[in-house]
């Protein structure tokens, strides 16, 4: 039973009315307002006595849990911190969340949110969403019946297996669904009474936590094939069936199954995988951006990517249809790219080649004259100093990757070359954001994908752009959601991604940042939302 109502007073305005009373609405982190109940509200709803006589304002509770959150000593304490308020008193978390938001984004979500994926099982204190295992896949519409919140506008889902740059986390995956509907509200304003975090629990195939008596989630191997098809199906059918016009948000699944998702239900429904779709956005427009400051056409770069996973092939999808709208064919336009992976540059001979990755690979007679050290292996240092690019990308979870030689390579042959190091958590980033800018002189536009501070050279302090997503899906889910769109179509996606190109202080400073300052994501939801809807119409 809902424990409230939204119904109208005699003059029309709404008001909440709610069926709990005493300690059971104290416990309802929808409802609970702590110290900020009225003398007259903790009469009514027997609260006297529970709480203590001084009444807050919620101004007074942000600064008050501010200076709580502030003697957190660690990320991870500070993430714990906000997700145990998140279950105590939303309207204050989120209050508190708006008023730090540059600050505390990046610990309710990327990079931190990675450390609360990995201890999930120990750190559990109450559970939120819905946990939907294998071995329970017949009674999915039950289980989805148990929903706290009786209306959706979304449902956040993740299978855990492809958790950011740290893989296969079973069910601690829950966390990330979590963070990114608290990104959702904040930045785009989403009713959180309308949202529903899930992690579809189909077993892990990371040792350490089936081996570990505390781990929570359904102990055994991955389940995969028709098995796994069919599982998502069951899931999405009752889905279609109970909540025919919600929005549906992949989140983290592996690389495989992650696009044959998409490709399988996105002309069924709205729905979106941010890994594929949502960072190719945000690093087309750091890319579009780029363009503007340098006074060049994206149709004349040539792109080096380490990483031709999921995420690297999708981000050069959403490139490659960049550069055919600027009047290359699509054949013309792949030419501009290379991908390495572990095994070195994808070439169209290589071993276990993907059918997403096949449009990407080289022809080994393009690179007969190469000097290489092996034909069979060629290296990301060799791609770069054969090919001189101008863009590279990194979606490798490779620390390090990025090394002063190669830096230097593509300096010496690109005058302000576009370096984007995009794995993330921070430990996994392929250079930093220091070492770029020294190895340049200065003479690089760059974007990352974990934060970074500041960095002080010659002198001058320089703002290191983030290239978070949390710039992206919050305005297009939104926009999704307002304009009732059935699908998400490619063009919608790059209407988000115009938006944010727009806001980027490189637009108007050649030596800016190419995104604009986290704390503003907000406000770049809004205009992203707006140029969504009016494309979905």
């Amino acid at each position: 039973m809902n424990p409230y109502q939204i119904k109208l007073d005699e003059q029309g305005k709404p008001y909440v009315s709610v069926t709990l009373r005493g300690n059971p609405l104290l416990q309802n982190p929808k409802l609970n307002k702590g110290s900020a109940f009225s003398r007259e509200e903790r009469s009514a709803l027997h609260l006297n006595g529970r709480l203590p006589q001084h009444i807050e304002t919620l101004e007074e509770q942000v600064v008050r849990c501010y200076a709580q959150y502030q003697e957190k000593k660690t990320d991870l304490q500070k993430n714990i911190y906000l997700n145990s308020l998140h279950d105590e008193n939303e309207i204050l978390f989120y209050q508190l969340l708006l008023a730090h938001l540059g600050e505390m984004l990046p610990i309710v979500y990327t990079p931190t949110v990675g450390d609360a994926v990995q201890t999930f099982s120990l750190e559990l204190r109450r559970p939120r969403g819905i946990f939907l295992a294998y071995p329970d896949i017949d009674h999915v519409e039950t289980i989805l019946d148990e929903r706290i919140n009786p209306e959706l506008d979304i449902i956040l889902v993740t299978d855990g297996e492809g958790v950011l740059g740290i893989g296969d986390w079973g069910i601690g995956g829950i966390h990330i669904s979590i963070g990114k509907l608290m990104v959702y509200t904040a930045c785009s304003g989403l009713n959180p009474n309308r949202v529903l975090p899930m992690v579809l629990d189909v077993g892990t195939n990371n040792a350490k936590l089936l081996n570990d008596p505390q781990y929570l989630g359904w102990r055994h191997q991955r389940i995969t094939g028709k098995e796994y098809d069919q599982f998502i199906d069951k899931f999405v059918r009752a889905v279609q069936k109970k909540f025919p016009q919600v929005y549906l948000h992949w989140e983290d699944f592996g690389r495989d199954n992650a696009r044959k998702n998409l490709e399988r239900y996105r002309k069924e429904m709205a729905t979106f995988n941010d890994d594929m779709q949502g960072t190719g956005a945000t690093v087309l427009a750091c890319i579009l951006s780029g363009m503007v400051a340098k006074k060049q056409n994206i149709k004349d770069q040539r792109v080096v990517f380490l990483g031709a996973g999921t995420a690297g092939c999708g981000i050069a999808d959403q490139i490659c249809q960049a550069m055919v709208n600027a009047g290359l064919s699509e054949a013309a336009a792949r030419k501009n790219f290379w991908m390495v992976d572990r095994f070195g540059l994808l070439l169209q001979n290589s071993h276990d080649l993907q059918p997403f990755q096949a449009p990407y690979a080289r022809d080994s007679k393009e690179i007969a004259a190469w000097k290489v050290v092996d034909k069979n292996k060629i290296t990301l240092s060799e791609v770069v100093d054969n090919m001189h690019p101008t863009i590279l990308i990194g979606c490798s979870t490779m620390q390090g990757a990025f090394t002063e030689s190669i830096v230097k390579s593509m300096s010496a042959h690109c005058d302000r070359p576009i370096i984007l190091p995009l794995s993330n958590p921070t430990s996994h980033c392929e250079a930093t954001a220091e070492d770029l800018m020294h190895w340049t002189d200065g003479n690089v536009m760059m974007a990352l994908g974990s934060p970074f501070p500041p960095v002080n050279f010659k002198g001058k302090i320089y703002p290191v752009s983030q290239s978070n997503n949390a710039f992206v899906f919050p305005g297009l889910g939104r926009g999704v959601i307002v304009s009732k769109a059935k699908w998400v179509t490619d063009e919608m996606i790059f209407a988000a991604c115009e938006a944010l190109s727009l806001a980027s202080p490189a637009r108007k400073d050649p030596m800016a940042p190419l995104l604009p300052d986290l704390a503003t994501a907000a406000d770049v939801a809004n205009s992203i939302a707006l140029a969504v809807a009016n494309k979905a119409r």
